[in-house]
């Protein structure tokens, strides 16, 4: 890792990540806040039914993408442990049920390590943010050897029209620092690779004009 992130405290880490946070929670809770308006004013009672869709709406979202963001960047509990391909499946999708890009699960597996759960999380938030025009992120599972513990790769590709890698995105989740530093947005990739170094593995990302790639390796751990 270059010299800029030996800097990063843990202080500043905590600090950015609950920045990114915040950012992802900010337009439901915003869009509550003015639902909420909306209906304690009598004056603009022919708007109330448009305000209580915006409020289930916005409900949804904030829930979903509270549950997802737990998972992705929190420990979820201490203990080590199996989350099941269909509780990732299902906070996932419903996490980016809004976005404009389509997921596509290929997972060989029922479960996933509780640290490569996170991994995928992350490597996923990362996929959909690279086709902000819309298309299609596959996402796939590959196991070697047997049991969950067993090595894993994760490869997920983004299609779609104007599907790019940002700089940034690209330097931090190769461990090194943006040009102007890290913020909200950029410390993401890099919480990732320190994910992936922390499970003994690796994370990447590459581009071509048709595709952006992300992949996450691990090492094969022996059979018990």
């Amino acid at each position: 890792m270059s010299a800029t992130i030996t800097k990063l405290t843990p202080t500043s880490l905590s600090a950015l990540l609950c920045a990114r946070i915040c950012h992802d929670l900010i337009s439901p809770v915003g869009a509550l806040g003015t639902a909420i308006e909306i209906l304690d004013d009598p004056s603009n009672v022919d708007m109330h039914g448009d305000a209580m869709d915006l409020v289930r709406t916005s409900s949804r979202q904030a829930a979903a993408k509270l549950k997802f963001l737990r998972l992705a960047f929190g420990a979820a509990g201490s203990a080590p442990g199996v989350i099941s391909s269909s509780e990732i499946t299902t906070l996932t999708n419903d996490m980016f049920r809004d976005a404009k890009a389509d997921l596509v699960w290929n997972i060989d597996t029922d479960g996933v390590d509780k640290d490569r759960a996170r991994i995928l999380m992350n490597l996923i938030m990362l996929a959909v943010q690279a086709a902000p025009r819309g298309g299609t992120v596959t996402i796939t599972r590959i196991g070697r050897g047997a049991g969950t513990e067993a090595g894993a790769d994760f490869t997920l590709v983004s299609t779609g029209p104007k599907v790019r890698l940002a700089d940034d995105v690209a330097r931090a989740i190769a461990g090194k620092a943006p040009e102007d530093g890290f913020d909200g947005r950029s410390i993401q990739p890099l919480y990732a690779s320190l994910l992936a170094r922390d499970a003994n593995g690796t994370v990447g990302a590459s581009a071509t004009e048709e595709a952006i790639t992300f992949t996450a390796n691990f090492d094969v751990k022996p059979a018990a």
